[in-house]
């Protein structure tokens, strides 16, 4: 009996992950007390934060949640960080966690608007070149003014949409229905009921929408470095250097113009060269299916539908003037969508209300794992030696060391995180007088770049990549971790380089002009006294 109840908890034990991966988790359980013990918890903080890495790494073995779950609770057991701290973190993340509950949903009940739109778009841009651009471009614009989070939800609604057309009728059963219910498109994961002869084809169109959705989502942080409100720690920095929307724009525009420009060239690059990749195209027999749903829905929208579809335009125009001009918290708009969406759509069941919630919550908690990895870090100080060596670097390279050491610790970490705690130590700079004010203005433009640029190199730096890599719609196109940053590698070595190349030959020349053209003006240090550090909320 104890024999076959401990066979059950093995069996149990992270479910059908696969037996090494297992072991391997149990491994790092068992070696973290004793690392801790033996190497104290500076060691044990970067071990924990490689471990929760190898955990997304694997994130088509098991959902990271629970690895990573085990891991979190572990180092709060061991004081490597409290249930305070955490507390805190998700606190400063509250904003995030309401976008991911509401905003998640409500571009759910949007679907059926998107699924139309991005269907006459993808059949009627037949060059896969010009269709990689428009998504780049598109996730890059929508970016800059909403949110990054948002517009991968978009992408990812409409990928499954068009992954689920398809799969229902190469498996024969109809490609009616676009999104399922079920989270995954109404589909299996696995490719039992698909026949041979559209194997290849399906394989080619997974190529083809991993490209489109890679393209995308490098699109949104091409834009969304560019402006105030383009990603959260924009915000946090622009409001420490207490800059508007226009100057914030104005002040990045050395580094993050000409990022843009080799983003689009390394977009073009990829797609004609079929590199890393890219390049895949869309199968005849796909585009037919595909052309076919399209008249068959045509044919049969009844009144009714169309009504439907109009007012989930007008809902769509209410979403981006209300992102635009921030009238709300992400989230809060997001319920909104969620109200007048339901109400306008005929749907008012409970139960069909909860399944827009089912693809959200599951990346939600992640989060609320990541943070307490995010409060290890803050509360072990791992980052603390590397800001220090920076920080008491000769004036003429502190801008590049910033951009460099926040690009290295953003594809490892949280890219708000680093962002936060770069720029309260440089605004510390500023107030004790280690560095006057145009130093710290400039130093703000190179932890914003360099925390946004680099971090497209793991899905670690960047939510949004997080998001897209737990999402339902990874393992239908088999975008795994390790592919994922293989198809981001190419970008994060171009964009890269060329920020630091514009922080070091373009950012002071551009400003100086800039101050000369009087279209960005000298600032003093008081304008920033009463703009309060987390540290300093901390306590």
């Amino acid at each position: 009996m104890a024999n076959s109840l401990g066979r059950g908890f093995i069996k149990n034990f992270l479910g059908t992950a696969p037996d090494w991966y297992k072991l391997t988790i149990l491994a790092f359980l068992v070696l973290n007390p004793v690392v801790l013990f033996v190497f104290g918890p500076v060691v044990t903080g970067w071990l924990l934060v490689f471990e929760f890495i190898f955990t997304l790494a694997m994130a088509l073995k098991c959902y990271p949640l629970l690895p990573g779950g085990l891991l979190a609770i572990e180092a709060v057991l061991l004081g490597m960080t409290s249930t305070a701290t955490v507390f805190h973190e998700l606190e400063l993340g509250f904003e995030v966690i309401l976008l991911l509950i509401f905003m998640v949903a409500g571009i759910y009940f949007l679907k059926d608007l998107l699924l139309f739109t991005f269907t006459k778009i993808l059949l009627r841009i037949r060059n896969k070149t010009a269709l990689a651009l428009m998504f780049s471009f598109m996730g890059a614009l929508m970016s800059a003014f909403l949110d990054a989070l948002t517009v991968t939800a978009v992408v990812i609604a409409v990928s499954v949409g068009f992954y689920s057309v398809y799969h229902r009728a190469a498996s024969g059963k109809g490609a009616g229905g676009g999104h399922g219910d079920d989270g995954h498109g109404g589909i299996d994961l696995d490719d039992d009921g698909i026949p041979d002869l559209h194997r290849a084809d399906l394989e080619q169109f997974r190529a083809f929408l991993r490209s489109l959705v890679m393209h995308a989502a490098v699109g949104t942080a091409l834009g969304g470095v560019m402006t105030l409100v383009g990603e959260p720690q924009n915000l946090l920095i622009g409001t420490r250097a207490n800059w508007s929307f226009v100057e914030f724009f104005l002040r990045m525009a050395p580094v993050t113009l000409p990022v843009f420009l080799i983003g689009i060239l390394t977009c073009i690059f990829l797609e004609k060269t079929g590199m890393f990749g890219y390049g895949a195209k869309l199968p005849d027999a796909v585009r037919k299916i595909l052309e076919d749903f399209d008249r068959t829905e045509t044919a049969k929208r009844t009144t009714q539908d169309k009504a439907a579809l109009v007012a989930q335009g007008v809902i769509a125009v209410w979403l981006v003037i209300g992102l635009l001009f921030h009238l709300a918290a992400v989230g809060i708009i997001g319920l909104s969508v969620i109200v007048l969406a339901t109400s306008f759509s005929g749907v008012n069941d409970e139960h069909r209300i909860g399944r827009a919630f089912t693809e959200a919550l599951p990346f939600t908690a992640l989060l609320g794992v990541f943070f307490v990895i995010v409060g290890v870090i803050n509360d072990q100080h791992l980052f603390t030696p590397v800001i220090k060596q920076v920080i008491d670097l000769d004036p003429s390279v502190q801008a590049t060391a910033f951009y460099l050491a926040n690009g290295i610790l953003s594809a490892i970490s949280d890219n708000v995180f680093v962002a936060t705690v770069y720029i309260n130590q440089a605004k510390d700079a500023l107030l004790a007088g280690a560095i006057t004010r145009d130093q710290f203005d400039v130093l703000a433009v190179a932890i914003n770049t360099g925390t946004n640029i680099p971090s497209v190199a793991t899905p670690n730096g960047q939510a949004a990549f997080l998001f897209l890599l737990t999402s339902a719609l990874a393992p239908l196109i088999r975008l795994s971790y390790g592919r994922m940053v293989l198809m981001a590698l190419p970008y994060t070595i171009m964009m890269t380089l060329t920020g630091l190349l514009a922080v070091i030959y373009l950012l002071n020349p551009v400003t100086d002009m800039l101050y000369e053209k009087q279209m960005i003006s000298h600032h003093s240090v008081k304008e920033i006294l009463d703009v309060p550090t987390e540290t300093a909320k901390q306590h």
